[in-house]
């Protein structure tokens, strides 16, 4: 079955956490995606930045060939390919 890295954030966003702090901000993180937090002033401020920083640590994730969780049974990990070696 095929996702889409759209379907993947919104999954993780849908197990988002959100804390209002002693001084009226917020803070947002997502538990399954380590190290993807926010702050912000307000709870839209803090959901469209932790979208904002899950996408890049998505990104930088797959470029650094980290392992992503998966989440809601979408992997965005790839199984390396081996190609057949030719013979000469």
């Amino acid at each position: 079955m095929e996702f889409t890295l759209t379907d993947y954030i919104n999954c993780a966003l849908e197990c988002a956490e959100y804390d209002k702090l002693e001084d009226g901000s917020f803070v947002g993180r997502i538990p399954k995606c380590k190290g993807v937090i926010t702050f912000a002033k307000s709870l839209r401020e803090c959901e469209n930045e932790l979208r904002s920083t899950l996408e890049d640590w998505i990104l930088v994730g797959l470029k650094l060939g980290h392992r992503l969780p998966v989440i809601n049974g979408i992997s965005l990990n790839r199984r390396p390919r081996r190609e057949p070696m030719v013979t000469m």
